[in-house]
C-alpha cells in the first residue's frame, strides 16, 4: 500500500473513530465565506462572517454583545449586510449615530427571539397555528413566521417580509437564521 493510501486510511479510520456527536459537533455552515461552529456563540460567530459586517457593527453600537454572548438560548434572525443596504439612504448611518441608541436597540433586539427554534420547530408551530406563528422578540413585540412549502418568511410588525435565506445556523447559545431583509418594530 502507497503511503497516499495509508495516509487516506488513517484519515478515515480516524473520522469513524470519532463517537457520532462529536463528528457531528463541529459541523459548519458558511455564512459569507466564514464557517459558523456551533461551539462559538452567536456574536463570535457573526463577528467572522463578512455577510453580518453591519449587523455586528450594530450590535456592538447597540450594546446587545454581552447578552448575546450570554448562555440563552436565542433565535437570531441575521440580516445580511445586502438586507441593510435595502433601508432608504442614510438610514443606517443615522441609527448608528449616539443619539439613536433606543432606535437602534429596539430593531436589532426585534430580531433576537428568547429560546432556540429550528426551522423545523417554526415549521411545526406555523403548521399548529393554522398558516401562521407568532413568537414574542426580545425587545418586547410579536412578529409572524410563515411557510411557503419552500422557505420560511418572516413579516414583521409592519407587514414587511424577510425570507430565511440560510436557516439552522447552530451555535453554542442558539441558532442563527440569515435573512435577506431588517425587520421592524411598530414603534
Amino acid at each position: 500500500m502507497n503511503s497516499i493510501r495509508r495516509a487516506a486510511l488513517a484519515v478515515a479510520l480516524g473520522a469513524a473513530a470519532l463517537s457520532p456527536a462529536a463528528a457531528h459537533a463541529e459541523m459548519t455552515v458558511e455564512v459569507g465565506g466564514a464557517p459558523m461552529y456551533p461551539s462559538r456563540t452567536i456574536v463570535e460567530n457573526a463577528a467572522a462572517s463578512k455577510d453580518l459586517s453591519a449587523l455586528f457593527t450594530g450590535l456592538k453600537a447597540a450594546d446587545l454583545v454581552a447578552a448575546l454572548e450570554g448562555d440563552g438560548p436565542f433565535t437570531v434572525l441575521a440580516p445580511v449586510n445586502k438586507a441593510f443596504e435595502k433601508m432608504p439612504k442614510g438610514a443606517l448611518d443615522d441609527l448608528m449615530k449616539p443619539d439613536n441608541k433606543p432606535a437602534l436597540t429596539a430593531i436589532l433586539a426585534y430580531h433576537v427571539i428568547p429560546g432556540k427554534y429550528s426551522a423545523a420547530d417554526l415549521v411545526a408551530a406555523i403548521k399548529k397555528g393554522g398558516g401562521r406563528a407568532t413568537l414574542k422578540t426580545l425587545e418586547g413585540e410579536d412578529l409572524a413566521v410563515e411557510h411557503d412549502g419552500r422557505k420560511l418568511i418572516i413579516v414583521d410588525a409592519k407587514g414587511a417580509k424577510a425570507i430565511v435565506t440560510i436557516p439552522d445556523v447552530n451555535q453554542k447559545n442558539g441558532v442563527i437564521h440569515v435573512i435577506d431583509a431588517v425587520l421592524s418594530p411598530k414603534g
